[in-house]
């Protein structure tokens, strides 16, 4: 695993497409038991280089029900986005992640986690790359909503970003119904 990890961290494959040097940002250990797959690093964890260093990780955390120790516990918790690098600003947010990376790294990575229990896909880039291939897919809310078929392999969510503050208005039933078995999840998997 140190020797993937060293040659993703000096992966470039993307540095023509990149507002920045590529600086890839993942962490993982060969026991970790959950992978939490996310899109890109923001501009904040690309200037801190630490994953979810932002409002979206503390929004995460609070979610899992964990302080930031179990959080960055990479023998617990493995740390993997969909594209390594930021990919840059666009119109409302971030760029989509780089495609590159997900198929160059992840099925590496995934070989050598011999202990994961629990993955969760957090937004639509990773739940159509590990699961909705076909075009007919759900909407975000119906496959979030439904987060009960897809265990126990995988937990669905939407992004924790702050600007996904007004999806979560309008959908009370994901901190009612969702989270309180999220966290027993998360729990249950950490023990």
């Amino acid at each position: 695993m140190k020797d993937l990890l060293k040659e993703i961290r000096a992966c470039e494959i993307c540095k023509t497409h990149l507002p920045n040097k590529p600086n890839p940002i993942v962490a993982v250990h060969q026991n970790s038991k959950i992978a939490i797959i996310g899109q890109a690093p923001g501009r904040i964890v690309d200037e801190t280089g630490i994953p979810w260093d932002d409002k979206s990780g503390e929004r995460l955390r609070t979610w899992m029900g964990i302080d930031k120790t179990a959080f960055y516990n990479e023998e617990l918790i493995a740390l993997i986005p969909m594209g390594f690098c930021y990919p840059g600003k666009g119109k409302s947010g971030d760029l989509p992640p780089r495609k590159e990376c997900a198929p160059q790294w992840h099925g590496q990575l995934f070989n050598q986690m011999k202990k994961l229990e629990l993955i969760i896909l957090i937004g639509s880039y990773s739940q159509n790359y590990y699961y909705f291939k076909e075009s007919n897919r759900p909407t975000l809310t119906e496959i979030v909503k439904n987060f009960r078929e897809y265990l126990p392999k995988y937990f669905m969510l939407p992004h924790p970003s702050p600007r996904n503050n007004i999806w979560l208005k309008k959908n009370p039933w994901f901190e009612e119904d969702l989270l309180p078995v999220f966290r027993e999840k998360v729990s249950e998997y950490l023990r």
